[in-house]
């Protein structure tokens, strides 16, 4: 039995401890409230343009590698979703904000869309939030972080390609060699 999207997230956001986004411990079921369904987004929070940042940006957390990035697992549509269904008006904002400031920045700097702008200028504008350059950057840039790992490690790409489940991990070896690790697993 593979496990389920819910139970991955609760211990994903283990992993964020005490800082956890807000709508990423709703989901996660530390606040209660009814399941939602896999449909669509019940509210549309984004524009087309933030929502073609988000999705450059989402690949520039988690890109492509031996592995799917980010757009492969799904991780703006998780967003949306996120966003949409498990988190206030207000707590969409510091992502909102964010992504407008990084759009500012980036038609200043490069006279393009962040969308538009070449990865190493994606990069530079992550830069730019992570160590708060703009106002609010540094908050969006943890929580955008946040809901980009959350959705790509509880994807079916991240549980099965990125990690290796093993539902019943083997025997015990306590002699395993750390240097034949090659995945992280997940059980």
């Amino acid at each position: 039995m593979i496990i389920d999207r819910r139970s991955a997230l609760i211990g994903v956001a283990a992993m964020f401890g005490s800082t956890l986004f807000a709508p990423i411990a709703r989901a996660a079921g530390r606040d209660a409230r009814p399941v939602i369904d896999i449909g669509a987004p019940s509210v549309r929070v984004f524009t087309p343009a933030q929502h073609a940042t988000m999705t450059a940006l989402s690949d520039r957390v988690i890109p492509t590698t031996d592995t799917p990035g980010a757009i492969a697992a799904g991780v703006p549509d998780y967003i949306d979703k996120l966003l949409a269904d498990w988190s206030l008006p207000a707590e969409r904002l510091p992502i909102i904000a964010g992504l407008d400031a990084i759009e500012a920045r980036s038609m200043t700097n490069y006279t393009l869309s962040a969308a538009r702008a070449t990865p190493a200028q994606q990069d530079a504008l992550l830069t730019a939030a992570m160590d708060n350059r703009f106002a609010g950057g540094a908050d969006f840039f943890d929580k955008f972080r946040q809901l980009v790992i959350t959705g790509y490690y509880t994807s079916e790409i991240g549980m099965t390609q990125e990690r290796e489940y093993l539902p019943v991990p083997a025997e015990y070896n306590g002699a395993f060699l750390y240097s034949n690790v090659n995945k992280v697993y997940s059980a």
